[in-house]
């Protein structure tokens, strides 16, 4: 029993970071079409970013979080402007190779900056242990599962409520009368990849602290692709599920089977997935006629 809940909080707290970073993969698909193979990245700059403000600049935490949140935003913002605004109505497999090339160059700069070893900084989150049904549970992961169950409450209320949120949502469902109405979709887009950013930059942050901060982060972010296409391209709910589902399934197999399986265990789960549900557990099914 003991095992059991404890490989269940690690799975639930990686499943929750994992479903932050697929929630900005899913707004910047849904907004503006693009499959963005740089989120991992994403991930990484959001780890260093709080190093960054946090232990160089020795800014106050509160101050670091609020200033690592402006230069993720900024960052989101700039490489919308820069980047993919002049590859619109280009094809997409050219857009698709820009971002697995703008993966890189973030992950060499990151590398160039602080090198390839993990950085430390002082610890945010307490990891002393609780003891619940006779197990100690890691005090620092439950954490981690309230605060991404925070932030994508206030997402979600983000999306459904604010003007902001509701005109990004009218873009992602139908730019042509989103222009009719008086939306700016150029807005809506250099929003998309501001929020994708700053999603990031708190699953990285997070991610950083019960794990390390190093470039591994990266690779930790790769898992964000079966978690979106498991849930759905298209999905904000499916990526909460998603992301529980595939941090579960590897926390899982890694302790009661095997680990190195744990790498691919969600690779295999998303195929089968696949075959009953080609469009993912709640994406859109898209009929074409011609």
């Amino acid at each position: 029993m003991s095992t059991f809940l404890n490989l269940t909080v690690y799975g639930l707290s990686d499943g929750a970071i994992l479903a932050l970073a697929a929630l900005g993969f899913v707004l910047i698909y849904k907004a503006t079409g693009v499959i963005n193979f740089a989120q991992g990245e994403l991930l990484l700059i959001g780890g260093y970013t709080l190093y960054l403000t946090f232990v160089v600049f020795k800014l106050p935490l509160v101050l670091a979080v609020v200033v690592g949140a402006a230069i993720a935003i900024a960052l989101g913002v700039v490489i919308e402007r820069l980047v993919l605004r002049p590859l619109i109505g280009e094809n997409p497999i050219s857009v698709i190779m820009v971002t697995i090339g703008l993966a890189a160059l973030l992950n060499a700069l990151v590398q160039i900056g602080f090198g390839t070893q993990p950085v430390h900084r002082p610890r945010i989150l307490p990891d002393d242990p609780v003891r619940f049904a006779g197990a100690q549970l890691p005090l620092d992961r439950l954490l981690v599962i309230v605060i991404a169950a925070v932030v994508l409450g206030v997402f979600t209320m983000f999306f459904r409520y604010s003007r902001h949120g509701i005109a990004l949502r009218a873009v992602a469902d139908d730019q042509q009368a989103a222009l009719t109405v008086g939306i700016s979709v150029r807005r809506a887009f250099a929003l998309a990849w501001a929020l994708a950013a700053l999603s990031a930059l708190i699953g990285g942050v997070l991610l950083g602290d019960i794990t390390e901060t190093s470039p591994r982060l990266a690779a930790f972010g790769l898992l964000v692709f079966p978690v979106v296409i498991l849930g759905g391209l298209d999905s904000v709910p499916g990526t909460i599920v998603g992301g529980l589902t595939i941090g579960l399934t590897a926390n899982y197999i890694s302790g009661y089977w095997d680990a190195g399986f744990a790498q691919i265990g969600p690779y295999v789960l998303l195929i089968l997935i696949l075959l009953v549900r080609p469009y993912g557990l709640f994406g859109e099914t898209r009929i074409e006629r011609v």
